[in-house]
């Protein structure tokens, strides 16, 4: 397994609906089997700011307009394997709140993410307690520091 340090840089999108709710994606690693939750985001492309990313990846992944994504984040540390590689890195992890429960849509997937996506769902805080894949795993916590900025 080879390690990533500070690979490509990425964001993360805390997503809230109206019940304060946190959106979840469900993705399967191929090469491990393993199958894990977490907010939906990704890559910062090159010339692209973080905001801008956020608010990129958000409408790719979910459908959800880009423009909820508030100028609020916080740094959280990761450190994960995706096919086989170990990433170390810090991102961002932005807020999003919507009225209701808005409709996902993830239709800008890349072909990758259409092969390994499971689902998704919207969790309140103590369901996301009782998450045994989540990933980070204090979300609960990075969403409370997220809604006190």
């Amino acid at each position: 397994m080879t390690e990533a340090e500070s690979d490509r840089p990425a964001v993360r999108i805390v997503c809230l609906d109206g019940a304060a709710r946190v959106l979840l994606l469900n993705w399967r690693d191929p090469v491990h089997g393993r199958v894990f939750w977490e907010p939906p985001g990704g890559g910062v492309d090159a010339g692209e700011s973080a905001l801008e990313a956020a608010r990129r990846e958000l409408t790719e992944e979910t459908g959800l307009p880009g423009s909820a994504v508030r100028d609020v984040s916080v740094p959280v540390e990761r450190d994960f394997t995706w096919m086989g590689r170990r990433y170390v890195k810090t991102e961002p992890f932005f807020l999003a709140r919507f009225a209701g429960t808005p409709e996902v849509d993830p239709a800008g997937f890349t072909a990758e993410e259409h092969e390994t996506y499971v689902g998704h769902g919207w969790f309140s805080l103590d369901e996301l307690a009782a998450l045994e894949e989540l990933d980070p795993p204090h979300m609960a916590e990075i969403i409370g520091t997220l809604l006190a900025r």
